[in-house]
């Protein structure tokens, strides 16, 4: 089978809570694949565009599990390594006073933190369109050397490169702002969210955006849609492009909107869609994936997308 798309990134365990609220006040949390490339990888299979995947698994029981839902989901396992010695990394999501999502994470001695993509021949990067990367291994060693690598090849390829920067200070070991900078000098397409370009980490006007390697960029906006503002040299020529979002009234989670609409987005420019129809279609993927808990387990179908877009 020919594949389209590489996507390389952690892979983690996310512990959702049985109803908002701190962690020191929820009970119960139900156990979920998770990790941002993971949840992309699992969106595009869903929306038959099964990616290769790239990522680290522990070899604990938590790893076993992620293998399983891997497996489950279609996604093949040539460049899935297994980590003796290592631990599965955990996300637990709560609730802070104002509503908004947190995460805490435990990831000492963790499978991601040794993600290493050398095992990935240039004749695969030469076969595939577009390499999606995330920020989270950029936050420590091995796994930082190992993402760069990985975009320098792809470069020298031809694949256009995709990053989301998901930014998590918490995870940083080093400052951040060097790594990130280095990164978008090495991206094509970016995917941000209103919360990354807040955090300080990146320039948050969109031409300072341009300016620092990406062709184009796509920003997210929550239940206002997202934009699209692109560079002369970027497929579809310069020009900026806004997609309102779809209205769902019966929402239980927003957890996995963001990687749903990257998955949608990397679909989009697999298809050559033109900007306005790559929005919508992207949108429409985060929307549906706001009706179901959890961020991996709610990520829809083509035909799921399809339906919201008609106003099921």
């Amino acid at each position: 089978m020919v594949r389209e798309v590489l996507v390389a990134g952690e892979t983690l365990i996310d512990f959702i809570p049985d109803r908002p609220g701190s962690l020191a006040t929820v009970e119960s949390f139900s156990r979920q694949a998770g990790g941002a490339p993971a949840n992309v990888a699992v969106g595009l299979a869903r929306l038959d565009r099964t990616p290769w995947f790239c990522t680290a698994l522990a070899t604990d029981a938590f790893g076993d599990h992620l293998a399983s839902v891997l497996d489950r989901e279609g996604i093949p396992d040539r460049f899935v390594s297994r980590e003796p010695d290592a631990q599965t990394a955990l996300a637990f999501v709560s609730h802070g006073a104002d509503a908004d999502r947190e995460f805490t994470f435990y990831r000492a001695e963790t499978a991601d933190r040794r993600f290493d993509a050398s095992g990935v021949p240039d004749e695969v990067l030469e076969s595939v369109d577009v390499v999606a990367v995330g920020g989270v291994t950029l936050t420590v060693e091995p796994a930082r050397s190992a993402t760069f690598d990985l975009v320098e090849r792809a470069r020298e390829a031809g694949c256009r490169v995709l990053f989301d920067p998901n930014v998590r200070p918490e995870l940083w070991e080093v400052e951040s702002e060097p790594t990130m900078r280095r990164a978008l000098s090495l991206t094509d397409v970016l995917k941000a969210s209103r919360e990354d370009l807040v955090e300080g980490t990146l320039p948050n006007e969109p031409e300072e955006l341009l300016d620092a390697g990406p062709d184009a960029v796509f920003l997210t906006e929550g239940d206002a849609g997202a934009r699209l503002i692109a560079a002369a040299d970027a497929p579809w020529g310069r020009g900026e492009w806004r997609h309102d979002g779809y209205r769902v009234d019966d929402v239980v989670d927003t957890t996995g909107a963001g990687d749903a609409f990257t998955a949608g987005v990397v679909a989009g420019l697999v298809d050559g869609s033109p900007p306005e129809e790559l929005l919508g279609f992207a949108n429409a993927v985060a929307a549906a994936s706001t009706r179901h808990a959890g961020a991996m387990t709610a990520l829809p179908d083509r035909e799921t997308v399809e339906r919201l877009r008609e106003g099921d």
